[in-house]
């Protein structure tokens, strides 16, 4: 990473330093130690960026999009505006867009394990409640955040293009998962990658590291572990891929059901949303998404198991989709496999439901909440 790529982001951050805690320079990583400054204080450098772009609410708004207020999730809600901007004139005028940030439980709730909170839409609940109850006109996601099924009243017409599906291996003292001595430490949220972690390295720890990308940094930086994972999408949304230390293939560690894709919501009966929003809509990556989500269904899947999903075209045009299901504590693992010929929305779904249900039964009941 580049020292002149955070000299702007320190310089940001200088008059608010003073509310941040001090920036460690005892690392040899110089990559990684630069990030910090521009991780530090995050609300700071994120808000600051889009300040000129962000329009204050206003009477006169066309379109009132919602928001967690990750800087990860206004990166993601601020691409929408933008690519809703490009597309239609109308859109493009002063304040004709806002975005309203929306505190989820999730969010709220940072010194327990997401599968100790319980339940579904832990990161859109209140979104969707705001979009329902019209304060907001539609609400952008991170589709691995998505439930399965949505509130009545509410639908989901536009997945932008996916990003980067991969995991990112993030480490000051190791280049991979290999090099790592037994007993090293790896953080993670996610009981997906910490079940995958200790099916292929039982000899390693995991322990759960909440928080954004930018705290997870932090405390990667305090030695609080050896090593993290993140999303690759994540990363470069928000113009940051060089913090990974090392893209994870997707053989050795297949990714979140719908990991790096955009997804919006907007209320059923709202035609003039659905008509801007055609523009931004990816087909093949819904498609994509549609068969890994039939998947997460069919298994009655949410962030409190252990499942991974990918679905991706190959060069003659089918769609190969692969599905794990890994016991909690690593210590078994069953996959699925399923190509369709011809993939369409519907034939996505119906082959990411057979590969889920070959699963729930080959595991049976208790095989992901073991």
């Amino acid at each position: 990473m580049q020292l002149s790529r955070f000299t702007k982001a320190a310089k940001i951050l200088n008059r608010d330093l003073n509310q941040c805690s001090p920036v460690s320079s005892d690392y040899n990583n110089r990559k990684f130690s630069l990030s910090l400054v521009a991780i530090r204080c995050p609300q700071t450098l994120f808000l600051n960026s889009f300040k000129t772009k962000t329009s204050l609410m206003t009477d006169t708004a066309k379109l009132r999009i919602g928001t967690r207020g990750s800087p990860l999730a206004l990166a993601q809600a601020h691409e929408v505006r933008d690519k809703l901007a490009n597309a239609h004139p109308e859109l493009a005028e002063e304040g004709a867009i806002t975005v309203t940030v929306i505190t989820t439980t999730g969010d709220k709730i940072l010194d327990r394990a997401l599968s100790e909170i319980g339940g579904k839409g832990l990161f859109t609940k209140e979104i969707d409640d705001a979009l329902l109850g019209g304060e907001i006109d539609l609400a952008v996601h991170s589709m691995k955040d998505v439930p399965t099924v949505l509130p009545n009243g509410m639908i989901l017409p536009t997945i932008l293009p996916r990003e980067d599906v991969r995991d990112a291996f993030i480490s000051l003292k190791y280049k991979s998962f290999a090099e790592m001595p037994a007993g090293s430490v790896i953080g993670s949220a996610s009981l997906r990658r910490q079940a995958m972690i200790l099916n292929k390295y039982p000899d390693l720890k995991v322990v759960t590291f909440r928080g954004n990308v930018q705290t997870r940094l932090r405390k990667l930086s305090e030695e609080q572990v050896d090593a993290t994972l993140l999303a690759m999408a994540g990363l470069n949304r928000l113009g940051q891929p060089d913090i990974a230390t090392a893209p994870i293939s997707e053989d050795d560690m297949l990714p979140a059901v719908a990991q790096g894709a955009i997804g919006i919501t907007i209320r059923e009966d709202d035609a003039q949303g659905k008509n801007w929003l055609a523009a931004l809509h990816c087909e093949t990556s819904a498609i994509r998404v549609a068969a890994e989500r039939a998947a997460l269904k069919a298994l009655d899947g949410s962030c409190r198991t252990p499942i991974a999903a990918l679905a991706e075209f190959q060069d003659d045009g089918s769609l190969r989709l692969r599905v794990s299901i890994v016991r909690p504590d690593g210590s078994e693992r069953l996959d699925a496999e399923r190509m369709i010929a011809k993939p369409d929305i519907a034939t996505a779904m119906a082959a990411g439901t057979d590969a889920g249900e070959e699963l729930k039964q080959r595991g049976g009941p208790d095989f992901i909440s073991a």
